[in-house]
């Protein structure tokens, strides 16, 4: 049942919806997302983000793990699991609420405000999650998955920057032997083009071509050269698989 709100506090949700992208039919559940156990004790009456923090960490899980299986073609099992726990753990929630200034608008306990509780990670965290489920009971998973898509995506290869760079290792490989530099080129592009599919071919003087997809062009080049370097034997797989920056 949608709770009765105020202006003042239609205005404040209001605000909150239109960072987030999303225009909610029940603000209620908004509300609900951004208000922490404390306040609840100070007026009686209420519910916390708690239920719903747990139903959007879920949320989460399953469109963080559709993305990464898109865009990460040739990565193994041990490589997506770490890839998702970067993505969906505390830290990057955290950081999401900070980029669209979450906790500006929570619903706290005096005390819990007057201690710093609206830059609190583990409130901030469990906010955001909050606020997806809050979307996906409002409008549905897609517009779930656009919220997160829109937020989360840009983050999604920071987990290369500890990886081996194939492309770079590729390089210098082929110009320790005096050859020139590796050429890429696109083979075949498919796929509509909310998410397209590049199939990249990757050419070393002396050596046969070698190909490999991603869901970007840059994707597909990694994955490509990082294939060329296990043929020949230069690298050996890692835990992780493929590294398709």
């Amino acid at each position: 049942m949608s709770e009765r709100l105020t202006k003042s506090e239609i205005a404040r949700l209001e605000d909150v919806s239109s960072r987030l992208g999303y225009k909610f039919r029940d603000l209620s559940l908004l509300k609900r997302a951004m208000t922490h156990m404390s306040i609840i004790g100070d007026r009686q009456s209420g519910e916390s983000y708690q239920r719903l923090e747990f139903q959007g960490d879920r949320v989460l899980a399953l469109v963080v793990t559709d993305m990464l299986m898109a865009e990460f073609l040739y990565a193994n099992e041990g490589e997506l699991a770490r890839r998702l726990t970067a993505l969906v753990r505390n830290e990057t929630c955290v950081e999401v609420a900070r980029e669209l200034d979450l906790g500006s608008a929570i619903y706290l306990g005096s005390g819990e405000a007057g201690s710093g509780g609206r830059r609190k990670k583990a409130i901030l965290g469990d906010v955001c999650e909050a606020v997806i489920a809050a979307i996906y009971q409002d409008g549905g998973f897609d517009a779930a998955r656009d919220f997160i898509v829109r937020n989360w995506q840009p983050k999604m290869h920071r987990y290369n920057q500890a990886q081996r760079d194939s492309k770079t290792e590729l390089q210098e490989w082929v110009q320790g032997k005096g050859h020139a530099v590796p050429k890429y080129a696109i083979a075949r592009r498919s796929g509509p083009d909310h998410a397209p599919e590049f199939l990249v071919s990757v050419t070393v003087e002396g050596l046969l071509p070698m190909a490999a997809a991603g869901a970007s062009k840059r994707s597909a080049e990694h994955a490509a050269a990082y294939r060329l370097l296990l043929r020949e034997g230069v690298i050996e797989e890692e835990e992780g698989g493929a590294n398709n920056e």
